[in-house]
């Protein structure tokens, strides 16, 4: 099967289900949210179907720039969409399904770069499956802080938004945020030690720059977890901690990965 079908309608569904929610939360009604969660199980069922097909060929896994976010778009929804089952944070998904929309569409239709396709060990590919789940994590909990600061700033000049309006209370959406902090640091360790036991030679394999950049970003958000458990630490200043322990974590993967198949195609 070709994956251009399936990745256009996993599209269209996402882009659906995020104008439904959206139109929903600026009449100030919360939307249905099992039909919320019934658009986005089939879009995320098509986005798996599409991306089997783009990612495995006779050679390996085929992981490259498009396709590597395609897939963590992906991990986050389906994360997401899980969690929903038990905790109340289905607001994440008007931010994810945009996400989604985007990457299933890029994957699709944007060039493809330098890159050889994976054929590894199971410890490798072990490590590429915990970097693509910590990646998610983080990137849900990066989403969480944006609608925690958007929440607080429209709190404090009391005039909440539909959007607003269906949150959680403040306490509720920060102890969400480090909860995923949490797993996300987790998953990452579990990805650093996996590539520490697994990859052979860092500069071989030209991985020098992502391994340094993502240490880094574990230091920030160990810092940042840390400073919420003996210090307290909330608000603005968690905000900020998390921003940049993403922005070094999202360097430390996309950037190497732009630099090494579109600039110096290796």
């Amino acid at each position: 099967m070709h994956p251009l079908l399936p990745s256009l309608a996993a599209a269209l569904l996402y882009a659906g289900a995020a104008a439904y929610q959206g139109l929903r939360l600026t009449q100030r009604s919360i939307p249905d949210k099992r039909l919320l969660a019934s658009l986005g199980a089939l879009a995320l069922c098509l986005h798996v179907v599409g991306l089997f097909f783009q990612l495995y060929d006779v050679h390996g896994l085929n992981l490259d720039f498009f396709n590597a976010a395609s897939l963590i778009a992906c991990a986050v929804i389906g994360l997401i969409l899980l969690a929903c089952l038990r905790i109340p944070v289905e607001n994440l998904l008007l931010l994810l399904f945009p996400l989604g929309t985007l990457t299933v569409l890029a994957a699709q239709f944007m060039p493809s770069g330098t890159i050889n396709p994976i054929n590894e060990h199971p410890g490798i590919l072990a490590h590429i499956l915990f970097s693509i789940l910590a990646y998610g994590m983080l990137t849900i909990a990066v989403f969480q802080s944006i609608l925690l600061l958007l929440q607080d700033h429209q709190l404090k000049h009391k005039h909440p938004s539909g959007l607003i309006r269906n949150f959680p209370p403040l306490q509720t959406m920060e102890s969400l945020l480090f909860g995923f902090l949490f797993a996300g640091w987790l998953l990452l360790s579990l990805s650093l030690l996996s590539g520490a036991l697994y990859i052979d030679d860092l500069f071989a394999q030209h991985l020098a720059h992502k391994t340094i950049l993502s240490c880094f970003a574990w230091v920030v958000f160990a810092v940042l977890l840390w400073g919420r458990h003996q210090l307290g630490w909330r608000g603005h200043k968690a905000i900020r901690w998390t921003l940049a322990g993403f922005c070094l974590l999202m360097l430390a993967y996309f950037g190497s990965k732009l630099v090494r198949e579109f600039i110096l195609h290796i």
